[in-house]
């Protein structure tokens, strides 16, 4: 049996995102793996967002300075409380890993999720784009193995940092086990109604912004014919916000396109299990949870080309250009008008996500630690 820890700081301090990535590895692990001991070292647990993982297996700082400087704990301190814990194998599950575990004797798992600042550093602060930097490539060179969330981020990884492929392994991620429940007509229906949702419409959920490019999936809905469909954009709002509301005052679209901004994780599987599409068209994505959420909702995805949507996303949905207006239109044409191809990716799709299973997460995850024993 190993003891093996992780850095669950996010698991017990973030909703979305990297939240959701170490809630989900730590909770697989747990279920489907429970033959070595898993220990969540984190500054704090005061969010409630993950009640389930044993008190017992939560580890805090120890030292009163550490619990004053958790920031430096993480970065190099933490390494001295691992020894004592006599933990084998250390996994940074949100891009990093502390200093000194080589030297501690302690093995090394790092988890890259993307390297969109490198990709699209426009959407970045220099500042914040030289930490990354830092953080990332001294976790890929000194960590035993690197997983990776995608193919995509696998090639980034190499081509960008020159991490030796044979030290990568591509491990994927399923989402909240929320989104697998099948909810009754009449509750789907209740749901929509509270957000003033009527009438077949196509849904895209991630956080406002330019990345997510959804000024130009207006664009593209507003191109469409013959249909009676409506647009609904959920997610947290930015300052891009203001180009969106542009876009669909400049197209006159009030009518046709909603946008809500405070939907809460429990009410989102009846939004997806409602909508006849789901458009995720980002420009660049490590992997794209949202897309796995819609398929386990068994519904027809149109996603962006060129980042790891396609992995995501499988035969359960069509493909477009995200910079190219008519080409997101003409994809999406075909899903609001044909019911048949509809159901037909539904089915795919469904089929397809059961590649992202904890179960089988868990087993490769196991797997590469026992390897690096």
């Amino acid at each position: 049996m190993m003891r093996i820890g992780f850095d669950a700081k996010r698991a017990f301090a973030n909703k979305t995102g990297l939240g959701n990535y170490s809630r989900f590895i730590l909770g697989a692990l747990a279920e489907h793996q429970p033959g070595h001991e898993y220990l969540a070292f984190t500054p704090k647990n005061n969010r409630n967002l993950f009640d389930e993982f044993p008190s017992g297996s939560i580890h805090y700082p120890i030292g009163f300075m550490d619990r004053k400087l958790p920031a430096y704990w993480r970065y190099a301190r933490i390494t001295r409380q691992l020894r004592e814990e006599k933990v084998d194998l250390y996994h940074g599950l949100s891009n990093e890993i502390p200093q000194g575990l080589q030297q501690a004797g302690i093995r090394s798992v790092v988890t890259i999720h993307d390297l969109i600042f490198e990709r699209l550093p426009q959407l970045f602060k220099p500042v914040d784009r030289a930490i990354y930097r830092h953080k990332f490539q001294s976790a890929c060179r000194r960590a035993d193995s690197v997983v990776a969330v995608s193919d995509q981020t696998r090639r980034d990884l190499i081509e960008l940092y020159g991490v030796d492929d044979a030290k990568i392994r591509v491990i994927y991620q399923d989402c909240n086990p929320v989104f697998q429940n099948r909810l009754a007509l009449a509750e789907r229906d209740r749901t929509c109604a509270e957000y003033g949702i009527s009438g077949p419409f196509v849904l895209c959920v991630g956080t406002l912004e330019e990345r997510k490019n959804q000024h130009r999936l207006v664009e593209s809905f507003a191109r469409l014919q013959n249909h009676d469909f409506t647009l609904v954009l959920v997610g947290r709002p930015t300052g891009y916000v203001k180009k969106i509301q542009e876009t669909i005052s400049r197209l006159k679209l009030e009518n046709r396109v909603k946008l809500l901004h405070n939907v809460s994780t429990p009410h989102l599987p009846a939004l997806y299990q409602s909508a006849e599409v789901f458009a995720y068209i980002s420009i660049y994505e490590g992997f794209g949870i949202p897309i796995v959420e819609a398929l386990h909702s068994g519904t027809a995805v149109l996603a962006a080309k060129g980042s790891c949507l396609e992995e995501a996303g499988g035969p359960g949905g069509l493909y477009a250009d995200p910079y190219q207006t008519e080409n997101i239109s003409e994809q999406l044409q075909k899903l609001v008008t044909d019911v048949h191809l509809r159901n037909a990716l539904s089915e795919a799709g469904r089929a397809h996500v059961k590649e992202f299973a904890g179960k089988k997460i868990a087993a490769q995850m196991v797997g590469l630690y026992e390897s690096l024993r």
